[in-house]
């Protein structure tokens, strides 16, 4: 038994009667602003894990420093 059209129609009906037009696209709005929220954070995710890596490698080599010239004092 396959779907048809009146089933579908009924449905519809019946989701906008409870619902009503402004509270489903109130919804759909806020989907859209969830999906490009997604889309905008995976971007500047892979930009912020770069950035957090040349932050390490810095903070480490100044480490580094620090810990050489500290030796180089009680010498």
């Amino acid at each position: 038994m396959s779907i048809g059209f009146w089933q579908i129609a009924i449905v519809v009906i019946l989701v906008v009667l409870l619902f009503g037009r402004g509270k489903i696209s109130s919804l759909m709005g806020d989907v859209a602003k969830g999906i490009k929220s997604f889309k905008k954070g995976m971007a500047s995710d892979g930009n912020e894990v770069n950035d957090d890596s040349q932050h390490t490698n810095e903070d480490s080599q100044q480490k580094n420093i620090s810990e050489n010239q500290e030796i180089d004092k009680k010498e």
